[in-house]
C-alpha cells in the first residue's frame, strides 16, 4: 500500500477541486441533519454523493463510484421513507442474525467482486467490502436503525485511507469528520431511543 507523506497531504489539499469542496460541504450538512433525523439531510447527501460518484470514478475506485451512485438512489428512498421532521420516526434495533447474515453476504460478494476488479481498482477487496457495507448501512439509516452508526464508524475509518491513498485528501478529511460525527450520532440516537423507551 502506498505511503501518505505530509508533503503529499499538503499537495492534495492544494489540488482540491471546487467540486470536491462542494461535495465535502454538502456531506457535512447531510450528517448534521441526519443526526437530528431531519429529512432535508437526504437532499444534501444526494448532492454530495452525486459529485463523489464522479470523483471516485476518476480516482480508480470503481466500487466507491458505484457506492456513491447508490447513495443518490438511497437519498431518494430516504427522503420518501422518512416522515417530515415534525414526525421523526422512532429509532429501532435490528436482529443480530440479520447483521451476521448481511455481513457474510458482503464478504462473499466482495471476494467475488475483487476478482473481477483485479487490475481495475486500487484496492479491489476493500473497495468492494466498503461499498457493500455502505449500501447496507444506508438502508439501516433510511429504516432508522440505531446500528447504522456502528457501520459508518468502521466504513469511515477505512474510507479515510482509501481516499487519501488516491490523492483525494479533502475527501479523506471529510471521512475523518464523518467518523467523529458518526460516533456523536450513535450517542445521540442511543440517548433518544433510551428516552423514548422510558417515556
Amino acid at each position: 500500500m502506498p505511503e501518505i507523506s505530509v508533503q503529499a497531504l499538503l499537495a492534495g489539499v492544494r489540488a482540491t477541486s471546487a467540486a470536491e469542496w462542494i461535495a465535502v460541504a454538502a456531506g457535512v450538512v447531510y450528517i448534521l441533519l441526519i443526526i437530528r433525523r431531519n429529512r432535508w439531510g437526504w437532499l444534501a447527501g444526494g448532492a454530495s454523493s452525486l459529485i463523489f460518484t464522479v470523483l471516485s470514478a476518476r480516482s480508480n475506485l470503481p466500487m466507491q463510484a458505484l457506492l456513491q451512485g447508490s447513495y443518490v438512489a438511497g437519498a431518494v428512498y430516504g427522503w420518501w421513507s422518512w416522515a417530515p421532521e415534525s414526525q421523526a420516526q422512532r429509532i429501532s434495533v435490528w436482529t443480530l442474525r440479520g447483521h451476521l447474515l448481511t455481513l457474510a453476504v458482503c464478504v462473499l460478494a466482495s471476494l467475488g467482486l475483487a476478482r473481477l476488479l483485479d487490475g481495475k481498482s486500487a484496492f479491489p477487496f476493500v473497495d468492494s467490502l466498503v461499498a457493500c457495507a455502505g449500501l447496507f448501512a444506508t438502508w439501516l439509516v433510511a429504516r432508522v436503525y440505531l446500528e447504522n452508526w456502528v457501520y459508518w464508524i468502521v466504513i469511515d475509518a477505512v474510507s479515510i485511507y482509501l481516499f487519501a491513498a488516491q490523492g483525494l485528501i479533502v475527501t479523506a478529511f471529510l471521512f475523518a469528520i464523518y467518523l467523529v460525527m458518526a460516533s456523536l450520532g450513535l450517542r445521540s440516537w442511543w440517548q433518544i431511543r433510551h428516552r423514548d423507551q422510558a417515556a
